[in-house]
């Protein structure tokens, strides 16, 4: 069942769950633009093709909000917000080991085949990213993670090379009993047409999570 947060006549807000892609590689693993695009033809009576524009992805493993284009008109608006860093994307994670104070990471970044890489000799291009700490258990942090930019793996990416790799990241940590440690909780942006303020919020309920879930649920928002 699709969880819809928001639709009118422009946009389209969703959870995208974990274990699905943003759009289609080819595979038989399903993917969020094929999904809607089933759901609006259905819902409305479409015949042909649907318009639904992909303006921005997370991971296969990540869950949370995202939003789609409903026409074309929608989907440069809102490409133009995210080239403009206009709008916003708040991320939860869950870190090994103990953070003890808030922080920023700055680094340069270069994809290397199917993954990302921190460079020291700045031939990358610049990732940064805030974050506020929230919780510690079990020598494990908690954090609430702003995004400046968006580069290919960038939360993590750099939250392992700063030594605090997320929990359940196979690729840039190592395995756990759980997903990866990641989630979209939040997204800010203006609406492409009515120029309203909108803002999005989930949270995370399965996973490493759990063990954060008295001070997630008490959150209002993850500003």
């Amino acid at each position: 069942m699709i969880n819809i947060l928001y639709e009118d006549n422009h946009l389209l807000v969703v959870e995208k769950k974990v274990g699905v892609l943003s759009q289609s590689d080819g595979t038989n693993t399903p993917d969020m633009l094929t999904i809607l695009k089933a759901y609006i033809k259905e819902k409305y009576n479409k015949p042909g093709n649907v318009y639904l524009g992909l303006v921005h992805r997370l991971d296969k493993n990540v869950g949370g909000v995202m939003v789609f284009a409903k026409t074309s008109k929608a989907a440069r608006r809102l490409s133009e917000q995210i080239r403009n860093r206009e709008l916003k994307k708040t991320y939860l994670a869950v870190c090994k080991g103990v953070i003890k104070s808030d922080g920023k990471y700055q680094d340069y970044l270069k994809r290397v085949e199917y993954r990302s890489e921190v460079s020291n000799n700045e031939d990358g291009k610049l990732a940064s990213l805030n974050f506020k700490v929230l919780d510690v258990k079990d020598n494990n942090t908690l954090v609430k993670i702003n995004l400046e930019t968006g580069r290919h793996h960038q939360i993590r990416v750099q939250f392992s090379y700063h030594n605090h790799p997320l929990l359940g990241d196979e690729k840039y940590g190592s395995k756990g009993k759980y997903p990866l440690a990641l989630f979209a909780c939040n997204l800010k942006f203006s609406h492409p047409i009515t120029k309203e303020k909108l803002s999005f919020y989930l949270v995370p309920k399965e996973g490493y999570f759990t063990s954060f879930a008295d001070i997630i649920k008490g959150k209002k928002d993850f500003n």
